[in-house]
């Protein structure tokens, strides 16, 4: 799967779910990945669901996945996806608020 069957594939998963606002971000240059995705769940069961979805699906699709959120800690509103390429954070609508990684990454997205 290339960059881009992959980010689209992502997107559906997340879709799948009904992911809120989801975005995809260009990484800076001279980084290890390519691409950002970020979306948010309503709740921390909603985050776990779009995670595992996304989490058996990618392996389903033979996609390696470098991190696995062993025990689901969602004490940090915060789930991430890591295929090399492509970083996912599925994020509570108050962390992804309060950590404004859209501002964080504003000049790669055209904010």
């Amino acid at each position: 799967m290339n960059l881009e069957e992959k980010i689209k594939f992502i997107v559906e998963k997340i879709e799948e779910k009904k992911g809120i606002d989801i975005l995809v971000v260009d990484a800076p240059e001279k980084q290890l990945i390519d691409k950002f995705v970020i979306c948010s769940g309503s709740s921390d069961p909603h985050i776990k669901t779009i995670y595992e979805n996304l989490r058996v699906s990618l392996k389903d699709n033979n996609v390696h996945i470098y991190n696995i959120e062993q025990n689901f800690n969602l004490a940090a509103g915060w789930l991430v996806i890591d295929t090399g390429d492509v970083v996912v954070h599925i994020m509570s609508e108050e962390k992804r608020e309060y950590y404004e990684l859209e501002d964080l990454w504003s000049e790669y997205i055209g904010k």
